[in-house]
């Protein structure tokens, strides 16, 4: 593994192994990107995937949020569909769409098409884009990596794009469930080489995003996402037991304690989901992170500061990385992010010395 600058902010990674911090942490999940002035300028010269695969371009742009807001952690910029495409597939990125399959799995017969990739050769921007960070960084805050669920890669990969009921997705559960476990489990193997090779690469922390689990039943998420997030887990913290692995499954408010099970460090929660339920769910088997409604960044800013010594309250003592329940927006101004994380420092700070 290659040598780094040292680190000068590790309170993400101190509460994350449940130590006791003078303030809460905070990030955002999409802190770097649309809704940046100069991420906006990058994109007029390059398109999305051009910065995606350009090493110094992704680290420049996962910088960017650092430069401008005092977050405790910075998340490469990427994006979940780079492990499908190293599986083979075509992926478009349109805009107003989102990520689009050209060819997506209609059959399981189709599944011939996918390759077991070299994960080094497929993936080795991203791991160089995680190193040139690192070192740009210079040790500013923790660097995180991520990757997308096998069931939300699957979901696409299957339904050809996003969807509001992804039901060609779920058609797949019900009428090929060995096929369906055989893609998610091929797709768990390339997500955990994938993983690994970014914590060697100098990831500090990483996420898992299963952004479509609460398209399930409690029955179907049992069979087809939760084991296989569980293996992502052991298989990971097997090969790096001290780095600490978020998992954030939206919707899924009735896997909580199931989650709390896994080799997980930190949940990371939606806006529906209340933090003292998910607390007395999860007990101290995890931290939990979140989970401002992201909506609340339009708000006015005294409004803002409100909502957010509100959802620190929820969370209590315990340590707590916040966040917003899901990804900023396009829209939202990078002022009002700024009145968000330095309102956690705030109240946090205050909350810790009354």
């Amino acid at each position: 593994m290659a040598s780094f600058p040292p680190l000068k902010n590790d309170l993400i990674l101190r509460t994350a192994r449940g130590e006791t911090t003078d303030r809460t942490p905070v990030w955002m999940m999409r802190q770097a990107g649309r809704y940046l002035p100069e991420y906006r300028a990058v994109r007029e010269e390059h398109s999305f995937f051009e910065v995606v695969e350009t090493p110094e371009l992704a680290a420049e742009v996962t910088i960017q949020p650092v430069e401008r807001l005092p977050v405790d952690a910075a998340i490469l910029f990427c994006d979940i569909m780079v492990v499908p495409e190293a599986m083979g597939l075509t992926v478009k990125m349109v805009s107003g769409q989102g990520p689009t399959f050209p060819q997506p799995l209609t059959t399981p017969e189709e599944m011939e098409r996918l390759v077991e990739p070299d994960v080094d050769a497929a993936l080795g921007h991203v791991f160089e884009a995680l190193a040139v960070t690192r070192t740009e960084l210079n040790g500013r805050v923790p660097l995180i990596g991520f990757a997308g669920a096998p069931w939300t890669l699957m979901a696409y990969m299957v339904e050809g794009g996003g969807s509001k009921s992804y039901r060609a997705a779920r058609r797949w559960l019900y009428r090929h469930p060995e096929a369906s476990k055989a893609l998610l489990q091929r797709t768990t193997d390339v997500i955990v080489e994938y993983l690994i090779g970014q914590v060697e690469a100098g990831a500090q922390m990483l996420q898992v995003f299963d952004s479509w689990a609460g398209l399930h039943s409690p029955d179907t998420f049992c069979t087809f996402c939760l084991p296989y997030l569980e293996e992502i887990a052991a298989r990971v913290k097997n090969a790096h037991p001290d780095v600490p692995l978020v998992v954030f499954a939206k919707g899924v408010h009735h896997a909580l304690e199931a989650l709390a099970d896994t080799d997980y460090d930190i949940i990371s929660l939606d806006w529906t989901m209340a933090p003292d339920t998910a607390r007395d769910a999860v007990a101290d088997r995890a931290v939990l992170q979140g989970n401002l409604d992201p909506c609340a960044l339009y708000a006015p800013p005294e409004v803002l500061r409100r909502e957010v010594h509100h959802m620190l309250a929820g969370f209590g003592p315990h340590q707590h990385i916040a966040n917003l329940g899901h990804g900023m927006l396009p829209d939202h101004d990078p002022e009002h992010a700024r009145v968000f994380v330095e309102a956690v420092h705030e109240h946090s700070e205050h909350m810790r010395t009354v």
